[in-house]
This record gives structure tokens, sequence and C-alpha cells, in this order.
């Protein structure tokens, strides 16, 4: 009985580690795709081939549910793969639902007319092609109305973590949340979006300030997760035990998570 996470390398590990405090009883086959990553800077049809790609290993893995604990892959391929490729009897769920469901406080299955929220003016800080597909201030205008998004794309960041540069994704971070004041001043709320960034979220918001509100995801996609499979319990795939998989090389990336996650991880060639 598994689930697999999937993300284009170590930043989708944030999400693993939510799941796993949540449902520690649930085995969980990761998926980092980290021969290709970032995916931020790929174009559509790129991130479209490997995250198929990515799903299919996880599914033959026996998993029948699938997170992609990639913002840049919900953004720019989900879409298409649940209208054209995902089979009848597997689910590919993005990580936009749960942050949406908090930022506009209501439930995804709610479609009402969009309404009045409480924040009125969004920081989204995500990787270019994220920003590119315009796909969460999409989602949020069906939920909400009158919310002024400004999006950044934080350029860099990504290889930054990968790279275990962690001055640099300070310096990037601080410099990225400088340019998106300048363009709003005084956000209600912040938006991480992109499963890299939890890794660094102390410094967005000692950079963002006191008075801002920051949404990041894993403890929201984890308890979406529990909610989900107590609705549909069907979904747990046969999988009995948790691997890590990666298409880049298994022991530079089990060093990196290990670090990462403060206990040893031993990834496997995917």
């Amino acid at each position: 009985m598994s689930v697999g996470i999937f993300d284009s390398g170590l930043g989708g590990l944030t999400v693993y580690r939510a799941v796993a405090e949540r449902l520690p009883d649930l085995p969980v086959v990761y998926y980092g795709d980290n021969a290709h990553t970032p995916y931020g800077v790929r174009d559509a049809d790129d991130i479209y081939d490997l995250t198929t790609k990515g799903c299919q290993r996880l599914f033959d893995a026996g998993c029948d549910l699938v997170i992609l604990a990639c913002n840049t892959a919900s953004a720019a391929a989900l879409r298409k793969m649940q209208e054209a490729w995902v089979p009848e009897d597997k689910r590919v769920l993005g990580v936009f639902v749960p942050l949406i469901e908090a930022l506009t406080e209501r439930q995804w299955g709610d479609n009402s007319p969009p309404r009045e929220v409480a924040v009125k003016h969004v920081a989204l800080f995500a990787t270019p092609a994220t920003v590119r597909s315009r796909a969460f201030s999409r989602e949020l205008a069906f939920r909400a109305i009158g919310v002024d998004v400004e999006a950044q794309a934080c350029g860099g960041v990504v290889d930054a973590i990968e790279d275990g540069d962690m001055i640099l994704a300070e310096a990037l971070v601080r410099s990225h949340v400088d340019a998106l004041k300048r363009k709003m001043p005084e956000p209600d709320a912040a938006v991480l979006g992109c499963t890299h960034y939890p890794i660094v979220e102390d410094i967005f918001r000692d950079a963002l300030g006191e008075g801002v509100t920051v949404f990041s995801q894993p403890k929201l996609v984890a308890e979406s997760l529990a909610d989900y499979l107590d609705r549909r319990p069907e979904m747990v795939g046969p999988g009995k035990v948790t691997m890590f998989l990666t298409t880049g090389d298994p022991a530079r990336v089990s060093d990196q998570a290990t670090r990462f996650l403060r206990r040893r991880v031993d990834f496997h060639a995917a």
C-alpha cells in the first residue's frame, strides 16, 4: 500500500517529510528527477515529457496515486496529463490545490461563485516556468475576487539548494524578496510556490518581515492527502515499502538527502 511522490529533485523531500509525520504507516515511493533538475527553466513540452515518464515509473513501482510535489510540473503539465494521459484506475494530484484551499478558506469541491476573501495582496514566489504558466492566478480567480497577485520568478534558488550552496540561496532569496517588494510594498500573504522553498522558509520570513502570512506547502499537502485517503482508501497502491528513486547519481543524491532530512536516506537508480 504505497503512494508516489514525484519531484524534479530534492524539494519534494519537504513534502515527503510532512507526509511521513502525518501518515507514519504509509509506505511512500519517492522519485527525484535529479538528472534533469531544475524544471523551472524548461519549456512546457519538456516538463510534460519528464513528468509523465516519472509518474509511469511510480505506477510501475505499485503506486496508484502520485502527488506531484513539484509546482512547475503541477503548473505546466498536470492539466494535460489528467485530460489525456493518466489511466482511469490511477490518480495524479498537484500541490496547488491545498495551497489555494488554505488561501481562500474554502474546500476544493466547493464550486460556488468566487467571493471576497481575507487576503487582498498576495506575493507568489515560484520558478520561472510556474510564473509563466499563470496557473496559480487562474486557479485562484475561480475561487476568489479582489485578490491582487504579484508573482516573482525566483531564478537560481532551486539550483543553489540542489547544489547545497545555502549562502548563495540566501542571497538570492533576499534579492527576489526585495524585487517583489518594489512591485508590491505591503503584501498580506506570501505563497512559497515551490517545494524547494520551505528549505529556506526562515529566510523568506525574515526578508518579508512581520505581518506577512507565509503559506508553505508541505503540511497543507500532507493534511489534504490524509483527508483524500480517508475518502478514497482504494487509491493506496499495492506497494509495501518506502523507496527512494533518482535519475541522478544515487550516492550523491543520498548524501544530499541525508543532510537535508538529518537521517540516512538511500536512493537507488530509477
